[in-house]
């Protein structure tokens, strides 16, 4: 091998174990048996979501791994291997992950890393259940509205007596 080329894989590494460090989430999946059309669909709703997807070579990955710490996704560096990076949401790729795999059954979620910790294809599809921030936000806005909602019901049920207790007796 060239230095050229040595050089420019070590560039490679470099840049997967950036993406490996900065992200909240990666997930790795096989993508054997999707058409271009579907890869392309995949790649067009990761990137509309902000969501970076790479192909990767296993040997790169490996090396990424070994200098993040993250060896536990050795074991799925086996055949054509997606790697996606979430910088931003958590939850966003895997619900686009797991919502296509539901549709199309050639990709294959084979696990991940969550927030610098090792997770299961299982754990995976639990967080792409889960809702959406915006969602999250409004449950909440939602729950700490109802107390509010209840006292202004009660005061309102009130004073609607005290008028109904004052038209009987005038």
């Amino acid at each position: 091998m060239t230095r050229a080329v040595i050089e420019e894989k070590k560039k490679v590494v470099a840049g997967i174990v950036e993406n490996l460090k900065n992200s909240k989430v990666t997930i790795l999946a096989d993508y054997r048996g999707l058409n271009v059309a579907e890869v392309t669909e995949l790649r067009k709703q990761l990137r509309d979501a902000g969501i970076e997807y790479k192909v990767l070579k296993n040997t790169m990955m490996r090396r990424a791994t070994a200098e993040t710490g993250f060896t536990d996704l050795d074991q799925h560096l086996v055949g054509p291997t997606a790697v996606t990076f979430g910088r931003d949401d958590v939850v966003e790729p895997a619900k686009i992950l797991h919502k296509f795999a539901k549709e199309h059954e050639a990709l294959e979620i084979k696990g991940g890393i969550l927030e610098g910790q090792y997770v299961t294809v299982e754990q995976i599809e639990e967080l792409a259940e889960l809702p959406s921030y915006e969602g999250l936000l409004s449950m909440l806005l939602s729950v700490l509205q109802a107390p509010i909602r209840n006292v202004a019901l009660a005061v309102k049920a009130v004073a609607d007596q005290q008028e109904q207790g004052d038209a009987a007796e005038a």
